[in-house]
Order: C-alpha cells, then sequence, then structure tokens
C-alpha cells in the first residue's frame, strides 16, 4: 500500500514536471527554506550585537531550534530532489547562463545543509548540559565529542566556527545573485522560471521591448566570446600524456 502511494505521489509530480512546472511538494520546500534562511541571517546579525542577557540566550536556542528544523527540512528537500522528476524548463537550455545556474544550486545545496551541520557541531563540542531540542519540541542528540578531551573539542569548535562564518558569507553572496537570474527571467527573458516556483505571478508575454532585445543580443556576443575563449584555452593547454 505504502509503494502505490509512493508511486502515485511521484506519477502527480511528475505530471507536474512535464507541464514545466515544479510540484507544490518543491514549491513549499523552496519558500520556507528561503524564509527560514532570510530570518536565520537576521537573527544571527541581531545575536552578534545584542547585549548579553536572557534576550540573547533566548536568541541562540532559538537559533539552534530552527537550525535543526532545517537541517532536517534540506534533507528531506534532498530526497525529494532525488526522487521527484526533475523539471524542465526554460532555465535548463543549453549554454553558460544554465551551467552557472546548476553550479548555484549545487552551491546552495552545501550552504544549507552545512550551516546547521556546523552549527550542530559547534554546540556538541561545547560543554553544554542543556537537551538540544528541535523546533523547542523534540530532543536532538549531540554529536559525540563528549569523551574527547577539551583541547580536541575545542579545535572541532573553531574549525566548525570558521566553516559557518564561510557558508554564511558565501550564502550572502549567493542570494542576491539566486534573485537577480529569478528577476531577470521574469522581467527580461520572459519565460516561465519564475511562474513555475511562484505561480501566483502571472507569466509574462513573450514580447520584448527594444531594450529587452539589445540585452539579449549582448547577452549572445558575450555568451559566445567566453565560449570561444574557453575553446582557444582549451586548444593551448599541454595535453596530457596517456596512461601505457
Amino acid at each position: 500500500m505504502i509503494d502505490k502511494l509512493v508511486a502515485n505521489i511521484l506519477e502527480w509530480a511528475a505530471g507536474h514536471a512535464d507541464e514545466g512546472r515544479y510540484s507544490p511538494v518543491a514549491i513549499v520546500f523552496h519558500w520556507v527554506m528561503a524564509g527560514l534562511v532570510v530570518f536565520q541571517l537576521a537573527l544571527g546579525w541581531w545575536m552578534g550585537r545584542a547585549p548579553v542577557g536572557a534576550g540573547k540566550v533566548g536568541a541562540h536556542d532559538l537559533h539552534y531550534a530552527i537550525g535543526l528544523v532545517m537541517l532536517v527540512l534540506v534533507v528531506c528537500r534532498g530526497g525529494w530532489r532525488l526522487l521527484a522528476p526533475p523539471v524542465i524548463n526554460d532555465a535548463d537550455k543549453p549554454g553558460l547562463e544554465s551551467l552557472f545556474a546548476h553550479v548555484g544550486h549545487y552551491v546552495f545545496y552545501i550552504c544549507l545543509f552545512g550551516l546547521p551541520l556546523s552549527g550542530w557541531a559547534m554546540l556538541s563540542a561545547t560543554a553544554r548540559e542543556e537537551q538540544l531540542l528541535l523546533a523547542g519540541i523534540t530532543p536532538w542528540p549531540l554529536m559525540p565529542f563528549q569523551e574527547l578531551t577539551a583541547e580536541r573539542r575545542w579545535q572541532i569548535e573553531a574549525a566548525a566556527e570558521w566553516m559557518h562564518f564561510g557558508l554564511v558569507v558565501s550564502l550572502l553572496m549567493l542570494i542576491p545573485v539566486h534573485v537577480a537570474a529569478a528577476l531577470k527571467h521574469h522581467f527580461i527573458d520572459r519565460d516561465d522560471v519564475f511562474h513555475g516556483m511562484l505561480p501566483i505571478v502571472p507569466q509574462r508575454p513573450r514580447r520584448r521591448t527594444g531594450w529587452q532585445r539589445r540585452y539579449r543580443a549582448w547577452e549572445k556576443q558575450v555568451g559566445a566570446q567566453a565560449s570561444r575563449l574557453w575553446r582557444s584555452l582549451r586548444a593551448a593547454s599541454p595535453a596530457r600524456p596517456r596512461s601505457p
């Protein structure tokens, strides 16, 4: 019975993918994660400037609880991405733009998985006596660092903190690029990408104004030059000797 239910769900998702639309499950994952990311970034910024006190301690606990929720969500989202058929839309057209888009998505997954994981490691490496709670409700175990020496736990905490900081910076650089790309798809390319992830926004007609046509021509010219440069660099690079 469960197998049949899963098969029906995946078939339902495939119907959306065939039409170039994301399934409601993928849309919910996307916007819930987006909202949590923005909230966590804002809360983290506030925590770094808040005075020491009960409010700051409560904010830290909330930050930890939401981080664990994000870890569960990103694992579930990754599982859904592997099971459900991928959406083929205008963002998948061959070219450098599509390549950059896919690389950006992989970097997003690394950040969204690595941030709560590094935060969990930081908490586990401290001499914490309070129980971790998922969403402030369900108990969550610590990583098995408690039997290590204090010096080793300090090293783990420092490494996790640097990892956390680096991923936050990466996310702060990636989010504006992602938003700009989505707006470009909607206002310049006028394709189905933005509408596919936010169906309440109507898809714009594909009629283009003069400046949009000039931008698209310039974009194609830059892409062609980049492709020629890449081919010339590959041709100029010395060939690797084949192993016998």
